[in-house]
């Protein structure tokens, strides 16, 4: 069994007196999580969103019905809450005048859930985020030196749970995820009709890893409006498939100001999208590939830790760059990302002497764990 790092700053928010809310994709584990931290609790009551006999069961609540439903169990769990119309206001009710009782609810559509959720839970939840595996818990699970060995193997399949503990079937598995389900939430909620357009904006995204995106282009490429494109981005940001950078602008008049780039939480789903498990050694987009598997790497890290952070990539329009970079409490950590351990990253002095309060690191690969672990 692989221990996810949520699972102890979630078991010491129980009974806190506040909701739990746990976010992400779908498949990445949030109800195996749970399951984990109540298997030996037998006062768990388990509702699931997806069930149609949950939602009819939901339609009308009251204290007193969710007393009668309860009973004498302290703990109640509501899987995939999204699916349940008002859910916020549903569950305030229990925060309110249940406070004995564990409210938890998950996710995989941070979109719906936190449109239903957050203002009627404000100051009474507790939100996390689960990823799929990382690289840190697999080196807990076995250790260090083989997850390193695993590393052209991660990059290719990525972390999804069932990609990782089923070797041998990876591409079936990143398949079957990818036709649809990833993003089933967005085609049901939105009433997306184009899936096929949605699909086409995922490939285009994915081909475009590591380099700036234009929606106009987005759009003409999968012949949607600008306005549509950008709707389906933050669509498909919030479900936890993709994220966004912003460019770092603020003492050149030469630095892009608006200018954006698009990652993948995971590589293996990036890599399925475009139909390419070639072996790094057959590949030219090895660069693009370790760049997106870092930093979604750190990104993980970062939320893992409780330690919040501004993201940005720079660039000017003389074409000076810097892959990545972490602000935080006026300190900023520029990452350069080379895949060729030899090759030295050559940061701008032009950055330098406008962010002069910088740190600076080249990742590859015979130094990346140390950030990692």
């Amino acid at each position: 069994m692989i221990e996810r790092k949520l699972r102890s700053a979630i078991n010491e928010r129980f009974f806190n007196g506040k909701a739990i809310v746990l976010i992400g994709a779908r498949q990445v584990g949030k109800t195996t999580l749970l399951k984990e931290l109540t298997n030996k609790m037998s006062d768990v009551f388990w509702l699931n969103g997806d069930d149609l006999a949950t939602r009819t069961l939901l339609q009308e609540v009251s204290v007193e019905k969710y007393r009668s439903l309860l009973g004498a169990r302290k703990i109640m769990v509501v899987d995939e809450a999204q699916r349940i119309e008002n859910i916020g206001l549903k569950m305030k009710l229990i925060t309110d005048n249940l406070p004995d009782v564990q409210l938890i609810l998950t996710g995989s559509s941070s979109f719906d859930l936190a449109n239903r959720v957050n203002e009627p839970l404000t100051g009474r939840k507790w939100e996390y985020t689960l990823f799929p595996l990382s690289f840190a818990e697999m080196a807990e699970n076995t250790s260090p030196f083989d997850e390193i060995k695993h590393l052209r193997l991660r990059l290719v399949y990525g972390y999804y749970p069932d990609v990782v503990t089923h070797p041998g079937d990876e591409q079936e598995v990143l398949k079957q995820l990818t036709d649809s389900y990833l993003y089933k939430d967005i085609l049901e909620w939105e009433r997306v009709k184009k899936s096929d357009k949605l699909v086409k904006l995922l490939q285009s995204l994915a081909f475009q890893v590591g380099s700036e995106v234009s929606l106009s282009e987005l759009g003409q490429q999968v012949d949607l409006d600008k306005n549509t494109v950008e709707k389906y981005i933050v669509l498909l940001e919030q479900s936890q498939v993709i994220f966004r950078l912003g460019s770092l602008s603020r003492n050149l008049r030469n630095e892009l100001k608006t200018a954006r780039k698009i990652y993948f939480y995971d590589n293996g789903v990036r890599n399925a999208l475009i139909n390419n498990f070639n072996d790094l050694s057959m590949r030219d987009d090895i660069g693009a590939l370790w760049e997106n598997w870092m930093i979604s790497e750190l990104v993980k890290k970062r939320h893992y830790d409780r330690r919040f952070v501004n993201r940005y990539f720079w660039r000017t329009t003389q074409q000076q760059e810097i892959d990545y970079i972490e602000e935080a409490d006026g300190h900023f950590i520029a990452y350069e990302f080379k895949w060729n351990p030899k090759k030295k990253a050559k940061v701008s002095q032009t950055f330098l002497k406008a962010y002069p309060n910088t740190e600076i690191m080249t990742v590859n690969p015979e130094n990346f764990y140390m950030l990692l672990m």
